[in-house]
């Protein structure tokens, strides 16, 4: 059974940092791209960033580039979200999500509608 797990929310201060993990199991993230997305109550849920399967190749939305950094470690089967000078419009559900790669190093997805493996989300509340 395919399965992501979340973990690495919490509660923290504007400005603050927090890292997200994403365990994959069931599945090897080796053939797969993968991608951070985030749903704030009231709106719908929007891409964060995601990398190709090699970790060759990310990308971001705007409004986190240049604060929030993604990573993977495929020996550990492992997905990663390094987030930097946190603000309060990053609280939300971060979800992690797996899409079979197109070809090895293909460019990851940064549309939701095409990730068919989610976890189940970890909660990042900013705030003082």
């Amino acid at each position: 059974q395919l399965q992501l797990v979340e973990s690495g929310g919490g509660l923290v201060q504007p400005g603050g940092s927090l890292r997200l993990s994403c365990v994959a199991s069931g599945f090897s993230l080796d053939y797969y791209s993968v991608g951070w997305f985030r749903q704030a109550p009231g709106k719908e849920r929007e891409v964060v960033s995601c990398i190709n399967d090699k970790g060759s190749s990310t990308n971001y939305a705007d409004s986190v580039k240049g604060r929030f950094t993604v990573s993977r470690d495929n020996a550990k089967n492992t997905l990663y979200l390094q987030m930097n000078s946190l603000k309060p419009e990053d609280t939300a559900v971060y979800y992690c999500a797996a899409l079979p790669r197109v070809l090895p190093q293909w460019a990851c997805v940064m549309a939701p509608g095409s990730y068919g493996t989610w976890g189940q989300g970890t909660q990042v509340t900013v705030s003082s």
